[in-house]
């Protein structure tokens, strides 16, 4: 099944989903897991200490009793260096120990009995000591006899041998907490991983199936643009030789036109050079006032032919100019293009020097946008086609406010620019903003000169130069003229000219 577009931004922000709640789960379930692994160890390491303390302890009360003996037995001093060294530690060890249970309330009463114990015994211990020394080690030996200190140290390993036997289950227990821990940390590693690795695998499989049908769908295009490219040949081709036809046409038409409007003008000449003489002959004559037919002659002599003589010169004047606009617009679309490279600026300065005084009487200003670029395309027909916008925003301007003249450029995709000539002036009505490039066609107010072929020449040159121009209007408000044009007018001809040459040679073909 084909993968969409939405089906693959779906899956892929369900992935991310996916995998950002996966990778959030692992994350804070790690921290939770390390969190509680560093605690069971605080824990383990604590207890080991306490268990360390109390067998030191237990350790050092041995050696003051092993001390203690070899003195009651042998009488001499050296066998009481461990004793000495035992009891000089030993309250150090036993605040030790009890700084280190201070955190287990249940052990207190028994590190307060156990701190009792040792120090009875440590006074058994001293007496029988001081007794021998001063020789009376029988008296020493009956106070080892009562059992008393043996009795003190038996109770006192039973709560040695109780105390280290609870930190030692207590290190089991965390030991077991703590395997445990890393067990579940193990295996939420390896679940979250799985479940990244299926959200990357199922990513991966989305963009490789999107992939492979962008790649199909490119190659679907690239051969339907290859015969579309034929097509379009085929079809610039037509329309050249069409447009070729329509401008001889125009040509055949005009000059055909010129002839009997020439033979008319010529007898309307003449006419008028009868009537001269007529017109003297009747002032000689001095025909009787009461003849109404000499009066009716002499009207039509003298007032009737000459208005009618005037009617007939000024409609074949109109009628001249407009053979004149056809056969412009017939030359300009035979002309031969010359691209070259044109500073947009200096020519747009050079069109604006021209109608500057004008809109200078008239308080306004022309404003060119810095930075407009270079291109390559005709000279002359640029020139026209601005010097022609820039008259008609003066001949149009509004008589309410002194005229503005803005023209600025963008760069477009493709290799294009646009081009925008904006006035302040009396603006174009919607209805008209596709009939005034028409030919002969105008907008508005018919008080200004003209035979309506000025918008309709210069959409003829700008499609010739391979662009277009439209226009943005509102009664009142002003007009924006929109220029599109190539940047280098060598690419449009050279693809114009490859498609009426492959045209060509197809003709040729069918010819044979």
């Amino acid at each position: 099944m084909p993968i969409s577009k939405l089906a693959l931004i779906r899956s892929t922000v369900a992935a991310l989903l996916v995998g950002f709640a996966a990778l959030v789960a692992i994350v804070v379930t790690t921290l939770w897991l390390v969190a509680e692994t560093r605690t069971y160890t605080e824990l383990s390491v604590a207890v080991r200490q306490q268990r360390a303390a109390l067998v030191d302890l237990r350790s050092l009360l041995q050696d003051t009793e092993t001390g203690q003996r070899g003195f009651l037995l042998t009488a001499e001093e050296a066998y009481l260096a461990p004793y000495e060294q035992a009891r000089r530690k030993l309250a150090d060890q036993i605040e030790l120990v009890r700084s280190r249970l201070s955190g287990v309330p249940a052990y207190a009463a028994q590190i307060a009995r156990l701190t009792e114990i040792i120090s009875g015994k440590m006074v058994e211990m001293q007496q029988t000591i001081e007794l021998v020394r001063d020789g009376r080690r029988d008296e020493a030996v009956a106070i080892v006899r009562t059992d008393r200190g043996r009795a003190l140290m038996e109770e006192a390993r039973g709560i040695f041998d109780t105390l280290i036997t609870s930190a030692e289950r207590r290190i089991g227990e965390s030991v077991q907490r703590q395997q445990k821990t890393i067990g579940a940390l193990y295996w939420v590693a390896i679940l979250g991983a799985l479940v990244i690795v299926g959200v990357v695998g199922g990513a991966a499989w989305m963009t490789i199936g999107y992939t492979r049908q962008l790649v199909a769908a490119q190659e679907e295009v690239r051969a339907l643009n290859a015969g579309l490219e034929e097509r379009v040949a085929e079809r610039t081709a037509d329309l050249g030789r069409a447009n070729d036809e329509i401008q001889r046409f125009a040509y055949i038409v005009t000059h055909d036109l010129r002839a009997p409007l020439v033979n008319i003008m010529g007898f309307t000449s003449e006419l008028e050079a009868s009537l001269v003489a007529v017109r003297s002959w009747f002032e000689k004559a001095g025909l009787p006032a009461d003849d109404p037919a000499a009066e009716d002659a002499r009207l039509a002599a003298i007032e009737d032919a000459p208005e009618a003589i005037g009617f007939i010169r000024s409609s074949t004047r109109k009628m001249d100019g407009l053979i004149n606009a056809i056969l412009k617009l017939s030359r300009e679309g035979r002309r031969t293009l010359k691209p070259e490279r044109i500073d947009l600026g200096a020519l747009l300065e050079t069109s604006a020097e021209s109608i500057r005084h004008q809109v200078v009487e008239a308080g306004g200003e022309v404003t060119l946008a810095p930075g407009l670029p270079n291109v390559v395309s005709d000279r002359l027909a640029l020139e026209q086609v601005f010097g022609n916008l820039l008259d008609n925003a003066v001949k149009y301007r509004s008589p309410e406010r002194p005229i503005h003249i803005r023209v600025r450029a963008r760069p477009e995709p493709g290799q294009r620019i646009v081009v925008e000539v904006e006035d302040n002036g009396r603006g174009i009505a919607s209805h008209d903003h596709e009939r005034v490039f028409d030919l002969f066609r105008r907008s508005g107010a018919q008080d200004q000169p003209g035979e309506g072929i000025g918008l309709a020449h210069v959409r003829t040159m700008v499609r010739n130069l391979g662009g277009d121009i439209t226009l943005e209007s509102e009664v009142g408000r002003g007009t924006t003229m929109k220029l599109n044009l190539p940047r280098d007018l060598r690419k449009v001809a050279k693809g114009a000219s490859a498609a009426v040459g492959a045209n060509g040679r197809e003709s040729e073909r069918e010819a044979r």
